[in-house]
């Protein structure tokens, strides 16, 4: 199936998946948040396909609101919803490639310490992952 991504289309994709390294890097603001910033990238230029050509594209167009936590969530949450959304229209094995690559670099940004992760960055994957299946 071939897929069409307009330049906007791309803008979201990138927004969400970065976004998302953003959010677990601000989770981790006590901890390590340059390693859990650094980890979730890594990941997210390992991606392939489509995705992974778009996301190899660096996101200098990107903008998130940077005042608050609350206010980067109020940014790339629903662009994780809308990503899968227009992903699941035109080719839901792209979807599904998109949630994958952004829950292994959510998954990387949160394994920066040794055990668990902390209650904040469990939650913040919860939202993360909730914001991704709600498409």
């Amino acid at each position: 199936m071939s897929v069409t991504l307009t330049d906007q289309d791309k803008l979201t994709l990138r927004t969400a998946a970065y976004g998302a390294v953003t959010l677990m890097s601000a989770a981790d603001a006590a901890g390590k948040p340059h390693k859990a910033a650094t980890e979730g990238s890594i990941a997210l230029t390992s991606a392939t396909g489509l995705v992974g050509h778009v996301l190899a594209e660096y996101p200098k167009d990107m903008k998130l609101d940077s005042k608050s936590v609350a206010a980067i969530a109020d940014q790339v949450l629903p662009a994780l919803t809308a990503a899968m959304s227009l992903l699941n229209k035109q080719d839901p094995a792209e979807a599904d490639n998109f949630r994958s690559t952004v829950i292994v670099a959510v998954e990387a940004a949160a394994r920066t310490h040794q055990g668990q992760p902390s209650p904040t960055l469990a939650e913040m994957t919860r939202k993360i992952t909730a914001a991704l299946d709600a498409a």
